[in-house]
Formats: structure tokens, C-alpha cells, sequence
């Protein structure tokens, strides 16, 4: 696994994290969420695969900016279709569809160690956020967890990003590494100005399509985080 370059490794103070799909799994329960959604609203059938096609494409945005994009002449059903995911999805919460990528909250740790700060971020709504920390036992986990909604608008744009240098008192923009399943997540990380914009496969999307998105470097997990940063005697540490 190929480290990142020591200039740029040795400055970053601030590690970004996406939820689903990065630290976090949930065995497709989002998407079925989506469907469950839809079907409130009779989308059915060729339609409802055309849509879930379209969530897919929209992987790491704003879990809004999806419904929007699935009612775009509908403001009203769109927003009934978003309350109508985060129910179903929030009830398959509670029935136990989460767990840990292998190494993530280890990882964490790991950075926190390292005097790394953590951000954990996501497109999801900030109840929804909250289920799923509380399902995992990770609130307090990080320095900060942010949704779309607290920085004013979610992936692709940089705001969360920007939110957390903000909120979490860093110097510079260049200090932060983001990471995450998505393209969403290499294109913020680089609107920021990021020092490094990470692809981690345990989520939406292949390597190729993250290298091409612009990505700094592409790991096969979150886990691989601090030996990306500080080679294998770090990851042997954790």
C-alpha cells in the first residue's frame, strides 16, 4: 500500500470521515429504505428500478438532494419521500442492520492518538446521524460529528468540510484528509482545498472511478488510514 508523500502526511491534523460506507455498513438496508419510501408514493415496478438506479448514482450526497433529484417537479412529495427514508430507515437501525467497518473505530482511536482530530460526516439527516452513533455505541467517538444540515449544504460542495476546519479550530485547510466511499467525497474534499482526498472500497464505488474523481490515493478500508499516514509500524501499533 503506498504511503502518502511525507510533506503531506506529516501536516495533516484533521481526518474527515464518511459514515455509511466508510466506517460504517448496513448490508443495503439504505437502498431498501429508499424503496420502502418510494413505495409510499407508487413507484413501482420499471420505475421504482429506475429510481434506485438514480439513488445509486447519487451515492454520498445530501440524502435530500437524492428525493429531489427522484420528484424534481414535486417539492412537497420530495420532502414527504425524505421524512418517509429516514422512518424506515431509523426502524431498520433499530432492528440491528449496522456494524463497524472491520477496523474503524480502531482507526479512530489510532488518529485521536496521533493528535489527529475526527470528524465523522455524512448526507444524512442529523436524527438519522444520531441512530446510527447511538446503534454503535460511537457517540463521543470522534471530536465532532456533522450532517449536511449543519453546514448548510452537503457532498459535493465543501461545506462540511469547511464547517469542521471551522469548528475544530484548524489552521489550515491543507492540514485535512478526507475519506471516503464516494466521488461526492473525493469532489468535496477537493472544492476544500483538502491535503489529501482518500477512496476507501468498502462502499459505493470502484477504485477506478475514485482515482478519476481525483482521489489522492484509493485503500482498500478505513482501517488503512494510519499506515496510508504513518506506514505499517503505526497500523501495527493500533
Amino acid at each position: 500500500m503506498p504511503n502518502l508523500p511525507p510533506a503531506v502526511a506529516g501536516r495533516i491534523r484533521l481526518a474527515v470521515l464518511d459514515l455509511n460506507g466508510t466506517t460504517v455498513v448496513d448490508g443495503g438496508a439504505a437502498e431498501r429504505a429508499v424503496a420502502e419510501a418510494l413505495g409510499l408514493f407508487g413507484v413501482a415496478g420499471e420505475r421504482l428500478e429506475a429510481a434506485l438506479a438514480v439513488s445509486r448514482r447519487s451515492a454520498g450526497l445530501d440524502r435530500a438532494q437524492v428525493f429531489d433529484r427522484l420528484f424534481p417537479h414535486d417539492t412537497e412529495s420530495a420532502k414527504a419521500a425524505s421524512r418517509a427514508f429516514a422512518v424506515a430507515y431509523d426502524r431498520m437501525i433499530a432492528a440491528g442492520c449496522l456494524s463497524p467497518v472491520p477496523g474503524a473505530e480502531e482507526t479512530v482511536h489510532l488518529l485521536r492518538d496521533h493528535g489527529v482530530r475526527v470528524c465523522l460526516a455524512t448526507g444524512f439527516g442529523r436524527h438519522t446521524q444520531n441512530s446510527v452513533l447511538e446503534a454503535l455505541g460511537w457517540m463521543g467517538l470522534a471530536d465532532l460529528s456533522l450532517c449536511s444540515e449543519d453546514a448548510g449544504r452537503g457532498r459535493p460542495y465543501p461545506d462540511m468540510v469547511l464547517t469542521a476546519v471551522l469548528a475544530l479550530d484548524v489552521d489550515d485547510v491543507r492540514e485535512v484528509l478526507v475519506a471516503g466511499d464516494t466521488t461526492a467525497d473525493i469532489a468535496s474534499a477537493l472544492r476544500a482545498g483538502a491535503g489529501a482526498a482518500v477512496g476507501v472500497l468498502t462502499g459505493a464505488q470502484t477504485a477506478g472511478e475514485l482515482r478519476a474523481a481525483g482521489a489522492s490515493a484509493v485503500v482498500g478500508s478505513v482501517a488503512d488510514l494510519p499506515g496510508l499516514l504513518w506506514g505499517r509500524e503505526a497500523t501495527a501499533a493500533g
